[in-house]
Parts: structure tokens; C-alpha cells; sequence
């Protein structure tokens, strides 16, 4: 082979391992067995330094933050609790972090997007709508029942509302210790709601279920 082609051969294997080594992985490789969080240490890096082995116990990997519902009271009528590695050491370096939400009748997760993360939705409790919307502004949604999953692709504006008769729990596995989250809805909204607030949500919930009544191929 003419040794410039090989070069030139072995630069793009060389560019392509490294791109998907950088840019396709959610969160970087473990390195070894665990890694939980030592809080007492502040540095600027992205992730979270490692206890000391010496220093790990069963403690890390147990976490109670999502034991129990969320203030509801507000004018969503719902509560997101998230749980990353900032706060359940054991998720670091797994790449890995899980939510609740809890929703009131007619209560509603608004829009939002978590860049860094896809997500996968399981209801627990009630009957729910939930969808995502792609880039090409497609309305992909299902109503979801009691055990039924559904998968958010990663960085896509998604929501999920109560469409049942009773309080909605839903349970969320994101594939980043830091999926990060970024509320379209809430930088449209002022940040202390009002009446006007409550009729934008309620017309925002009422579109989202009659596009799911009147949009078969997508639903």
C-alpha cells in the first residue's frame, strides 16, 4: 500500500476512535469496580472525585430521596425529584441517574429537555400522556397505564401529564450521572405564576391531548 494512503488510512481510524470515544459515549467509562462521591473535596472537573476504598460503605449505594411524593401544590399540580451523583454517591462514574414525578389530576410535567441524557419512563402508579417532540417538530405521545415504559431520546423536548382520575407516579432512569435539564416552559413563565400562568398550562395540556386523539400515526 503507497505509505501516504496508509497514513492517511490510519489518521481517520485514528479521528474516528477518538470521536466516538469523546462525543457518542453519554458519560466516560468506569475506570473501576465503584467510585462513590466524596463530597468533602470542591473541585472544578467534570464529575466528581472518589472516596477513599477505606472510606466507602453500603451507605453510598442506598438512597431514600425518591421514597417519597413531591409537593404537588403549585400550579403544574406537579413534583420532580431527581437523584444524581451530587447526591447518591454510588451513581458516580456509572453514567446513571432517577427520578419521580408526581402528578395531581390534570397535573402536568411542562416541556423540558435534559441535554445530556435520553431517558427511559415507567409508570408506577395512574394513567399518564407522555410524548417528545423531534427536530422536525413531530408530536410522538402514548398514554401510559400501570407498568408500561416508554423511551425519551436523548436532548428531545418531552412532557407528561395525568390523564387518569387519581395522583400519577412516574419513575425515570437517565442515562447521565448529570443529565442536566433545560425548561422551555419555565423561561417562558414568570417565575412567580399567577391565574394567566394557569390558563397557558391548561391550553398547553388541552392541545397535547387532542393531538394525541387526532394524530393516529404518531400516537
Amino acid at each position: 500500500m503507497n505509505p501516504n494512503r496508509a497514513l492517511n488510512l490510519l489518521s481517520f481510524v485514528v479521528s474516528t476512535i477518538t470521536f466516538f470515544n469523546v462525543f457518542a459515549v453519554a458519560d466516560h467509562e468506569n475506570l473501576q469496580d465503584m467510585c462513590p462521591t466524596a463530597t468533602s473535596i470542591v473541585l472544578f472537573m467534570n464529575g466528581y472525585p472518589c472516596k477513599s476504598s477505606a472510606n466507602i460503605s453500603s451507605s453510598d449505594f442506598k438512597n431514600s430521596k425518591l421514597s417519597n411524593p413531591g409537593d404537588t401544590d403549585n400550579f403544574c399540580g406537579s413534583a420532580v425529584t431527581m437523584a444524581t451523583a451530587a447526591d447518591f454517591p454510588g451513581l458516580n462514574t456509572l453514567g446513571l441517574s432517577i427520578a419521580r414525578a408526581d402528578m395531581e389530576v390534570d397535573g402536568m410535567v411542562l416541556l423540558h429537555s435534559h441535554p445530556r441524557s435520553a431517558e427511559m419512563m415507567y409508570v408506577l402508579k395512574g394513567v399518564v400522556i407522555a410524548g417528545f417532540i423531534d427536530t422536525e417538530t413531530n408530536l410522538f405521545q402514548k398514554q401510559m397505564r400501570e407498568g408500561e415504559v416508554m423511551v425519551i431520546p436523548r436532548g428531545l423536548l418531552h412532557f407528561c401529564l395525568n390523564d387518569g382520575f387519581e395522583v400519577a407516579t412516574v419513575f425515570s432512569v437517565l442515562n447521565s450521572q448529570n443529565p442536566g435539564s433545560v425548561s422551555i416552559a419555565g423561561a417562558m413563565l414568570p417565575f412567580q405564576p399567577n391565574s394567566d400562568d394557569e390558563d397557558v398550562v391548561n391550553k398547553l395540556r388541552t392541545r397535547l391531548i387532542a393531538s394525541s386523539m387526532g394524530n393516529p400515526l404518531r400516537g
